[in-house]
């Protein structure tokens, strides 16, 4: 929460102001102890683990989700859900693979989010998911809920319990570029600091992979597993 608290009044007080110098290593970012191989080896990840009952993920959502629409074409972003206890989390994971697998994206996050967060309606049960979504008019509930219902949800929420385990994930949101990088939002810069941070962290990797200049606009990627399916729809 005093993260949270420390992102609005920076939001308030200081608008856009960015940090004036470059990323620095244990100020703006930390380095894993062991890089996680991407799933997309001729992409930069831009990856966000975060759960739908924080507060904080709530809040950094849509700055996030927006500034992913400006990444160039060798960067994909990204969002997957912690799963540290199975009987809280793993519920929450299945949804969102639910909105990742139908490309519902930031409409369905920003109602779900709203759902748990503000409304306190545990959206981990399965019954009263199947009440809420169908009601749903900013997204297509009912096809997020064909989708969790499908045979390939569980191995993909499962899969992000996973990925919550190798990259080492202690807190949300937490953010990782590269597979290496793990970006430290602070007080001085705030969210817009920390999307700064994140471009200059693209361009790090961009630059260590001897990558050259990207085109300015995404473009399709093909598909070569589930996993990668649900990195594309999350994207779209």
């Amino acid at each position: 929460m005093k993260l949270k608290k420390f992102f609005i009044t920076a939001a308030i007080a200081l608008g856009v102001a960015l940090p004036a110098t470059a990323a620095t290593e244990g100020v703006d970012y930390e380095v894993l102890p062991v890089e996680v191989t991407p799933i997309y080896k001729d992409k930069i990840e831009v990856t966000e683990f975060f759960a739908y009952w924080c507060p904080t993920c709530a809040y950094v959502e849509p700055f996030l989700s927006k500034h992913a629409r400006t990444f160039a074409s060798d960067t994909i972003f990204r969002q997957e859900h912690i799963v540290w206890d199975e009987e809280r989390d793993l519920g929450f994971a299945r949804l969102a693979a639910a909105v990742k697998q139908t490309g519902a994206g930031h409409k369905a996050n920003s109602a779900i989010f709203n759902a748990v967060v503000e409304q306190r309606i545990n959206l981990s049960d399965v019954d009263k998911l199947a009440q809420w979504l169908p009601a749903q008019t900013t997204f297509d509930g009912k096809k997020v809920w064909d989708a969790y219902n499908s045979f390939s949800n569980l191995p993909a929420a499962k899969q992000m319990g996973d990925w919550t385990t190798q990259y080492n994930i202690k807190s949300t949101p937490t953010v990782i570029v590269g597979g290496k990088y793990h970006v430290l939002f602070t007080e001085k810069g705030g969210v817009e600091g920390g999307m700064k941070t994140i471009d200059e962290l693209i361009e790090k990797v961009r630059q260590e992979r001897g990558m050259s200049k990207p085109a300015p606009k995404a473009a399709p990627v093909p598909v070569k597993s589930w996993g990668a399916r649900l990195v594309e729809a999350a994207n779209k």
